[in-house]
């Protein structure tokens, strides 16, 4: 006689099945409760050493432009550091000795004197009059002020000394010593002061070469993408090239660097070190993301809409223009995004083409020498000197910023375009 089980009470395993279950969800709250951690200390890393960057010291002179100084026929001929050590002794007329006037024009940057220089370049009426100037302090004392130099360290394990604690002091009790927002990090290119160094060169080589990237990847990738999943016939030829448009899609980006070298550059003879450059070997690395996103795209566009084109006589082109690919251009522009934030956020390509040289003008145009924002934090990261610690961690916080802008914006556009089927 077989005996039927009874359905009704619950299985031998059951309470084990239960709480393998109730592990298996502690196990992967556990796994994002780390992951957010480890992200949430990364970004206040970062915010803490780097918040201090957007703001800058900055020591009150008055500065006598007396017209003795100034060529009329040429005012950038003027000496200008000679106006800031006038005024600085001006303030202190106490100190005379040769060590410690070195050591009184150490506690202003060498950046002062293209403050003044731009002030009479502006203005020149400003000649022959006295001014109240505000300049930047050196980085030094940009750095105490910010309370990353121990002022009560022993002098010798100090960058500055007693007599100049005594000097900013004075000038902080005289309302001549403050922090100010800091300007000269959005306006200025690189330099090799500290305080004197700014992202705008490295934002708009970014911005001139992304705009290279995106014009020539975009269409490109759409194009191939719609031909491929569209019009090309399924034979040995078409699998080949999808085969290898994903394994380039998983090429270290140091090869496309590498390919930039030896084509654009060595073969072609564009100039290294430029937007040019460094958008055609972006682009390249770009390519394959936005053909398999594209493909993806068109893949997911029911086929009843191609059916119901076709049936009313469209052709096969406009069955893809004018039915398809608006369905598919959310997700497209998507991946297009999503390209252009990886390319955003490479390094290895640009210091292949030569683009880690150190330019402190900003570029004007697509064949001028430029950097980008990556490898303007790569460089400063590599500096020994202590200010550009802070500089470092507020480039990569308006890295982060833009980088999460673009991801935002592709999150915007798919939910904003997206046609549920």
């Amino acid at each position: 006689m077989i005996t039927q089980p009874n359905l009704l009470e619950p299985g031998k395993d059951l309470k084990k099945r239960y709480r393998t279950d109730r592990w298996f969800q502690r196990i992967g709250i556990t796994a994002i409760t780390l992951a957010l951690a480890f992200i949430a200390l990364l970004f206040y890393k970062i915010i803490t050493e780097g918040y201090t960057a957007f703001i800058q010291t900055k020591i009150m002179l008055e500065v006598d432009f007396s017209e003795q100084t100034f060529a009329k026929e040429n005012l950038a001929a003027a000496d200008y550091p000679a106006l800031v050590k006038k005024s600085l002794s001006e303030l202190f007329p106490e100190v005379t000795g040769r060590n410690d006037k070195k050591l009184l024009f150490g506690l202003v940057s060498s950046g002062a004197a293209y403050k003044l220089e731009e002030m009479v370049s502006a203005n020149p009426k400003i000649i022959g009059t006295r001014q109240k100037v505000w300049v930047p302090a050196a980085s030094d004392v940009d750095m105490l002020m910010k309370n990353k130099i121990d002022r009560n360290a022993p002098q010798e394990n100090r960058r500055l000394q007693d007599n100049q604690l005594a000097w900013l002091d004075n000038l902080h009790n005289q309302g001549k010593l403050e922090k100010q927002f800091n300007q000269t990090f959005f306006t200025s290119g690189d330099s090799r002061d500290p305080e004197m160094a700014g992202i705008l060169g490295g934002v708009k080589g970014t911005f001139l070469t992304l705009l290279i990237t995106l014009t020539l990847a975009f269409p490109i990738g759409v194009a191939a993408a719609i031909y491929l999943e569209e019009f090309a016939p399924q034979n040995h030829w078409t699998d080949f090239i999808e085969v290898n448009i994903n394994n380039l899609a998983a090429v270290p980006s140091i090869i496309f660097g590498l390919l930039g070298l030896a084509v654009f550059i060595n073969f072609f003879g564009l100039p290294r070190s430029t937007s040019i450059v460094g958008g055609l070997v972006l682009a390249l690395m770009t390519l394959p993301t936005i053909i398999i996103a594209g493909r993806a795209s068109l893949k997911s566009v029911p086929p009843s809409i191609r059916e119901a084109a076709l049936g009313v006589g469209a052709s096969k082109m406009q069955t893809v223009t004018h039915h398809v690919l608006p369905l598919a251009m959310p997700g497209m522009l998507t991946g297009g995004i999503i390209g252009m934030a990886r390319a955003l956020g490479e390094t290895a390509p640009l210091l292949m083409i030569g683009m880690v040289a150190f330019i402190v003008d900003i570029p004007g145009a697509i064949s001028d020498p430029a950097t980008l924002l990556p490898v303007q934090i790569y460089l400063w990261a590599d500096s020994p000197e202590r200010g550009f610690t802070e500089k470092t961690s507020a480039a990569i916080i308006m890295l982060l910023a833009f980088l999460m802008t673009m991801n935002s914006l592709a999150i915007y556009l798919r939910k904003r375009f997206e046609i549920k089927w």
